[in-house]
């Protein structure tokens, strides 16, 4: 099957809705389970395993389905910018900007990462519609997850001026790829995932040998922790970045980078759930708020009343 990445940012069907809400969750639940792990594991050791897993993994599925990246040599370099872009630049930027900040404002600056899709795509005449109620809903949505993450985020105001510019830098990194992303038109969600999570697996490799050393992996690992791995691999990854391209392929980049508005309110809820942390009456705000700025940005319900 292949698929445009390309497509204009028209108004979503219900489909992509729940995609992007799918996503939302599944990408919301590797905090949950990237919390258990980094308890036991390096930083820099859970983001090879989690690129390296998914990466076999997908491999494996496309053997499975009679398909392999040989047939996509052409698409290489494109696969590794997709990989910097994707996952290695942003990894790392979010990994070095939260030792000074606080986790809430990671999370608000986070969520500009549409902002910084409408405004590449602008610069760069993708041609993706932008209107009035998109760009009003991103800022009721952003607001949300200000209201959400309170106490985070005023506890991260002090940080220093460089730990903030390098979680912006995470939502360009990412924006930069779902606008590159447009470059793979015809290509299958899962060749693309594939190459992507491919091409880092072979940059981390080294990376990780240089920075770490023997002291790559710890001398024993619960089976929590290696559960929560393989989870955050699978699922979050693996199965994430299919529905993402996939997603690409239907929405365009705009409307598929709103889904980082989405995943701070799952990850809350399932911290809540299965974390037995309270969820507070300003968090509840939050994602209220966040889910009005997605009605405004869907227009729909407007555009009926």
């Amino acid at each position: 099957m292949t698929v445009q990445t390309n497509a204009p940012a028209a108004a979503m069907s219900l489909k992509d809705w729940s995609l992007l809400t799918f996503l939302a969750a599944l990408w919301g639940g590797s905090f949950f389970f990237a919390r258990i792990a980094v308890a036991e594991l390096h930083p820099l050791t859970l983001v090879l395993l989690r690129v390296a897993i998914a990466a076999l993994a997908l491999n494996l599925y496309l053997l499975a389905t009679g398909r392999s990246l040989g047939a996509a040599r052409g698409l290489v370099p494109a696969f590794f910018v997709m990989g910097l872009l994707n996952n290695i630049v942003p990894f790392s930027l979010m990994f070095a900007g939260q030792t000074e900040l606080g986790a809430g404002m990671a999370s608000v600056l986070n969520a500009t990462t549409p902002f910084w899709t409408i405004m590449l795509a602008a610069a760069l005449g993708s041609g993706e519609k932008t209107g009035w109620n998109k760009v009003a809903g991103i800022l009721l949505g952003i607001a949300g997850t200000a209201v959400m993450m309170a106490p985070g985020v005023l506890a991260g105001l002090g940080g220093p001026v460089w730990a903030k510019f390098a979680l912006i830098g995470t939502a360009v990194s990412y924006a930069c790829a779902a606008l590159y992303a447009r470059r793979l038109r015809g290509v299958a969600p899962a060749l693309i995932a594939t190459g992507q999570l491919t091409a880092s697996t072979v940059v981390m490799v080294p990376l990780v040998a240089i920075l770490l050393g023997k002291s790559w992996m710890p001398a024993s690992v619960s089976s929590q922790a290696w559960t929560s791995v393989v989870a955050l691999a699978l699922l979050c990854t693996s199965f994430g970045y299919i529905l993402f391209f996939r997603l690409m392929a239907s929405a365009g980049a705009v409307n598929t980078s709103l889904v980082t508005l989405i995943v701070p309110v799952f990850a809350m809820l399932l911290g809540g759930a299965f974390l037995g942390e309270r969820l507070e009456t300003f968090e509840i705000a939050g994602m209220i708020l966040v889910g009005f700025g997605l009605l405004v940005i869907d227009g729909r319900l407007f555009g009926r009343r």
